[in-house]
């Protein structure tokens, strides 16, 4: 399939931040503008272009060093 560039303009860059379940929609607001800033400002995308998914998930559906996060103490 061919993009042009038009096309990939109104697509990229996107961003998956994932975490722990617990942040306040305020903070998802902050974390949202100040991500789509720094690609504007960076990355020379236009703020319509960028798209940030944030994905919240559960201790215990999160592990690190093969350990969940609910497992840790």
């Amino acid at each position: 399939r061919v993009h042009t560039e038009e096309a990939r303009e109104k697509t990229m860059p996107h961003v998956e931040i994932t975490f722990l379940k617990g942040r306040t929609l305020e903070q998802k607001r902050k974390l949202v503008k100040r991500v789509t800033d720094a690609l504007v400002e960076e990355a020379g995308a236009t703020r319509e272009a960028v798209s940030v998914a944030i994905v919240e998930v559960e201790k215990e559906d999160f592990a690190r060093g093969g350990v969940l996060i609910a497992d840790r103490k």
